[in-house]
């Protein structure tokens, strides 16, 4: 059986196409880069608020969030394949200061605790809303340039955003910052 390959958007092939060069298509493109650098830079930096978490239920939920995580960046890669262009990772300054943020909290709280744990989830949760609101603002570019392929991916990853931060706001509403505020 032949599998399907993804057809290429003419607005993106170099064929002379006005829309290959528009200011539009050139920031999408800037910024479907920037956002594969942050989701690659989070596939490196997760596994570091695991260790540092003491709540299981959060170490769970950011270890199921590493796998989504690999999997978004295996979806940017498939939207670069739909764009005509090989992945391109532009460093991405917004993600890079989120995730010293949160290695910062992890450095100033206690080991051990569930203060250091409300702090992990007050870190990831920037994360996430940095990631919603740079999907969404994807996905809104893609429609108006037309790609309604590249907007249903962008769609699916933000879903999953959405309800890793709905996540992160439970763990810490059901006890973590309860607990939290009795300790010394």
């Amino acid at each position: 059986m032949k599998t399907k390959q993804p057809q290429k958007d003419s607005k993106f092939t170099n064929e002379g196409e006005s829309l290959a060069l528009s200011p539009l298509n050139e920031l999408f493109k800037d910024s479907i880069a920037d956002l594969y650098w942050a989701e690659n830079h989070l596939v490196k930096s997760l596994p570091k608020m695991i260790s540092a978490a003491t709540a299981p239920t959060l170490q769970k939920a950011i270890e199921a969030h590493l796998l989504e995580t690999k999997e978004h960046v295996a979806r940017l890669e498939q939207i670069f394949e739909l764009l005509g262009n090989k992945p391109i990772a532009k460093k991405c300054d917004a993600m890079e200061g989120i995730t010293k943020e949160a290695e910062g909290i992890v450095e100033e709280t206690p080991p051990g605790t569930s203060t250091r744990d409300v702090g992990i989830i007050l870190a990831s949760q920037k994360v996430e809303h940095y990631e919603i609101a740079s999907y969404s603002g994807l996905i809104r570019l893609a429609e108006t340039l037309g790609l309604s392929e590249v907007s249903a991916i962008l769609h699916q990853t933000l879903a999953e955003e959405q309800l890793a931060d709905e996540k992160l706001t439970s763990l810490a509403e059901e006890k973590l910052n309860q607990q939290a505020s009795k300790e010394a």
